[in-house]
Order: structure tokens, then sequence, then C-alpha cells
């Protein structure tokens, strides 16, 4: 027996002969409402194999057509997740997001991936390798001076072309790794570095420093913005703050190691070891590079900008110039002021060219987003301050307590070890005090601690000295910790490059200020006492001059949300985000 074909709503068997006569086709059986594109599975896009099967009665009543796809479907890779900014997560605004940890109420520890330690790692010692190298030469260019056959003072050369090479390159820095890609310039910025330090190393003649000085220059301008940006497209949102906190030892402990450093090496082996000791680390971190760091990248917004690359070029090194010579001595009062005008009337028509041009180099904008412009406005006066410890505090032991350069290289020594005390503690005070309560009192912590080192004479007990830069050097890290990770939460993804060109900047310009202001209010202090060379009581009165600083940056933090950075450390949101 078959099913009669002619009258399936009867749903029993035909007893007659099978039925031969085809269905009556209907105006109902005429339309294919399954075939529909809402009911196709993508990607198959063929029309279903009827088999004898569907004919059946059971298949001809309102059953659900499963189209059968004739083709293979084709397999698709899914999307590599690029860190702070992957799908799901909150790109727009900071403490905003809910989070599932945040439903349960209670927050919860997050661990840092082998992939974002190691990551954090390489980029880290790339930075430490360029932050070593700007400070260590201090020590040698008396001996150097001595086989160039020059003049000490005119060696200042040496570091101001460095500088200016850096401020000249960082602007562009964003674009070009949007370009080529993160690892690409990342690796090449190390390429150049190294190649430059070889050169530093062979060199017999000022000029020809000062040219290798240059190339160095240029490849540590691109190694600082791209190893943050590096960072930031491959590591988690909730990670951010473990990385950000390697990422933060360099610029702590290049300033403080450097000094001694460079004073061994001048003093037990040649000055010439002092650049080549980068290539043994250059050569591996680019291996490094190669191997572990990914190639993120984004396509640039325009055509460079290379008018606003002059302007930007010319008002930095102008301005840094400025300051760097200020009352040294060292140029012609007329250059400096000069350098200084430049600076300034080059800095009023980038300002006039950015806000007409579609996609400047530094963008200002940027400064309109809540937490980035909060953290960067804060970071500048608190850097300001803290940039002048490296030159204040070596001077200091040195020539106010009549100290040795090594002795003074293991008292500075401290606040390095306070930097490394915190690594591991900063995630866990974020995520207990929230970004708010943290950057507020620690600042004033932090300024503190750098007036307290007004106090320092000589009948001091060493003890005290290194338990004061030690607890200093705690609580600085945790502000630049913080500083370095919030500033970079409410930045969209297209915008993260050329954030991370605008911050890197204002650290550069913000060392040099602090340089610039430590060394003014030293010299105001032995103008009013009258006191050649400078005694404690000088340094004291530079001391809280700087320290001034800090103190005014805590409270700034007072303009951000209450729950400003919360989804980045995994922090239970507050209840109602008063600003």
């Amino acid at each position: 027996m078959r099913p009669c074909l002619t009258r399936p709503w009867l749903m029993r068997p035909c007893l007659m002969r099978p039925c031969l006569t085809p269905p009556r086709l209907t105006p109902s059986r005429l339309t294919p409402p399954r075939l529909t594109p809402s009911r196709l599975t993508p990607p198959c896009l063929t029309p279903p194999r009827l088999t004898p099967s569907r004919l059946t009665p059971s298949r001809l009543t309102p059953p659900r057509l499963t189209p059968l796809c004739l083709t293979r479907p084709r397999l698709t890779r899914p999307a590599p997740r690029l860190g702070l900014f992957a799908p799901g997560a909150a790109r727009d605004t900071v403490g905003m997001s809910e989070q599932a940890t945040a439903s349960t109420g209670k927050a919860v520890r997050v661990a840092t991936s082998s992939r974002t330690r190691l990551t954090a790692v390489i980029v880290a010692c790339a930075l430490f390798m360029q932050n070593l190298d700007s400070t260590v030469i201090a020590t040698a260019l008396p001996t150097m001076a001595h086989v160039f056959a020059v003049p000490p003072v005119r060696m200042n050369v040496a570091l101001t072309s460095y500088l200016l090479s850096l401020a000249v390159f960082i602007p562009a820095s964003g674009w070009i790794a949007d370009r080529y890609g993160t690892r690409t310039v990342f690796r090449a910025a190390i390429a150049v570095f190294t190649i430059g330090s070889v050169l530093c190393g062979r060199a017999d003649t000022l000029g020809f420093l000062v040219a290798s000085r240059v190339l160095q220059g240029a490849g540590g301008a691109m190694m600082v913005p791209v190893g943050r940006l590096v960072l930031l497209r491959t590591a988690p949102r909730n990670e951010l703050v473990a990385a950000m906190a390697w990422l933060t030892m360099p610029s702590l402990l290049g300033p403080v190691l450097g000094p001694p450093v460079g004073g061994f090496i001048v003093t037990y082996f040649n000055w010439r070891w002092i650049f080549d000791i980068n290539v043994p680390i250059g050569c591996l971190g680019i291996v490094l590079v190669t191997l572990f760091i990914p190639d993120a990248r984004e396509p640039p917004p325009g055509k460079f900008d290379f008018l606003g690359l002059a302007l930007s070029g010319i008002a930095l090194a102008g301005v840094m110039f400025g300051l760097e010579t200020m009352g040294r001595g060292v140029v012609p009062p007329l250059l400096t002021r000069a350098m200084f005008a430049a600076g300034l009337g080059a800095a009023l028509g980038y300002a006039l060219h950015a806000w007409r041009h579609p996609a400047p180099l530094l963008d200002f904008s940027l400064l309109k987003l809540p937490c980035f412009g909060v953290s960067f406005c804060a970071m500048m006066l608190f850097r300001t301050g803290i940039g002048a410890i490296p030159f204040l505090l070596p001077l200091m032991i040195q020539v106010g307590f009549g100290d040795s350069a090594v002795e003074s290289g293991l008292i500075t020594f401290a606040s390095a070890a306070g930097a490394f005390v915190m690594k591991p503690a900063a995630q866990h005070a974020l995520r207990l005090f929230g970004f708010r309560n943290t950057l507020l009192w620690n600042g004033l912590v932090s300024g503190v601690m750098l007036a307290l080192c007004a106090a320092f004479r000589p009948a001091w007990p060493v003890a005290g000295i290194y338990l004061v830069l030690l607890v200093g050097g705690f609580f600085r890290s945790l502000q630049f910790t913080a500083y370095n990770t919030l500033a970079y939460g409410d930045v969209p993804r297209s915008k993260m490059s050329a954030a991370t060109s605008l911050y890197t900047t204002g650290q550069q310009l913000a060392a040099t200020i602090g340089i610039s202001s430590g060394a003014l209010a030293l010299e105001v202090a032995i103008r009013m006492t009258g006191h050649h060379p400078p005694q404690p009581a000088d340094f004291s009165v530079a001391f809280i001059a700087v320290a001034c600083m800090p103190l005014l940056a805590g409270p700034i933090a007072l303009l951000m949300p209450r729950n400003a950075g919360d989804d980045l450390t995994g922090r239970r949101p507050a209840a109602s985000p008063r600003p």
C-alpha cells in the first residue's frame, strides 16, 4: 500500500490501487515561502534538493522545509582578537560598561596572561635601553671632550641633538605605525637605534657623534610611542593595568641608573662601551619582536601631514632647546631667546594648522575626551615636578653633601627599588580604591614625599634617606601607572595612534620642563643667598618649588567620574556615576 497523494488530508493509507493522479497544485502550493532569503542559512544560496521523501503527506502539511546546501560551505577564519578593543569591549566610555563580574557585586581578580607579560617585557626592555642611553652619556662627557680635544662646555650638543631629534620625529610615529604596522615600525626603530649606538661608539670627532646621536633620536622617537601602541593593541582590556606597570619601569629606572652605570663604565672601562652595551640588547629585541609581537595596523586617516611635521618639529625643538639652555651659559642668551621665540611662533602656527587639517599629527581634539584630557593635563603637571629629581638629587648629594659619584648613584637607586616594589601592587591598589581616589590621594602623598627631600642634610642617616626615596619611588610609580592606563580608556580605536603620539610628546616636553624648572629654582635660590657653590639650603628651596606641581596635579582627578576606569581593573562600578 502507498499513501494517497490526491487526498493527503485523510492522513491514512489509501485502500484502492495506487493513485497515479498528480496532486492538485493550488496557489498556496506554488508559493515557496520556505525558500525566501530569511529562511536560508548563509552561505548556502542554492535551492533545496527535493527527494521522494519530501513528497509524502507529512512533508506537505505545514512542516518546515530545511534547505539542503548542494555546495560546501566556506570555512572562514575568525578574526584575531585585538586586545583592548576586542569585539564586545567597551570602546568609547571608561567605567560605564556593565561586566559579568559587576552583576555579582564583587571585584574579580584578573590574572595576567603569559602572552601579555611577554609582550610587556619585550617592549619594556627596548624602552629601558632608550631611557638608559639618554642619561648614561652625561657622566662620560668630560672624558669624551678630552678625546675629541674640545672644551667640555661644548659637549652639551651631544645631549641636545638627541632631544631635538626626539621632538621632531615623535609626532610622526602614530601615522607611520598605522601605515606600516606596529611590529614592523617597532622592529625598525630598534634597528635604527642600535645602528646609531654603533656609530656613536666609533665616533672620533664631535660632529660625527652629533650626527650619530640624531640617528639614535630618530629611532628612539619611534620606539617609545609605538611600543606603547603595541601594548594597547595586543593586551586585553582587563590586563592593561598590569601591562602598563611594566611599561612604567623604564621611565623610572633609566634616569636613576644612567649616571651610576655611566660613571662605572667610564671609571673602569672605555667610554665607548656606553654605546656598545646597546648592541646585544638591540639584536635580542629585534629577534623577540619578530617572534612574539603581532603586527596590528589601522588604515591611516589620510595623507601624511608634512607641514604639520615641520611646524610641530620647530615648535618642540625651539621650546626644548630654549628650556635646556636657559640660564646655563652654554650658549649666548640671545640664541636662547631666539630659539624660544621661534618655538612659540611655530606652536601658534601649528595650532591654527591643526584646527583646519582633517587629520593632524598631534590631534588636540583628543583632549575633549574626559579621561584622556584629565589624565594628560594632570600627567603634565605631575611629570614636570618629578622630572626635576634626576637633576636635583644627584647634584645635592655630590655638591651639597660632598659625596662621590658612586655614593650618589647608590643612594638614588633607592627610588628605583621602590618602583620595583610597586609593580605587583599597582593592580591591587587600583582595584581596591579606584582610579579617581588613587590619583587624588596618591598624587598628594607623592608631592609630600618629594617635598620631604628638602629636609635632607649631611647629618641624616643613610637609612633615613633610603627610606624616603624608597617610599617616594613606590608612590610615584603607582601614579605613573594609573595615568598611563587611564589615559587610553576612552580613546576610540581609530584615534589610538594619534593619542599615543600626543601623550608621548607631552611626556617628553614635561620631562624637559621639569629639569629646567629645577635648574631655574636652584639658580634663583643661589642668587638670593649668594652661595657658591650651592649649599643644602639652596637645594631645599628648589625641592619645595618643584614639589608644588605634583600637589597641584592630584586634585585634578576630581574632574573625572567616580567609576572611571573600573572596567579596566575588574572593580565593581560605582552605584551612581556622578562627576
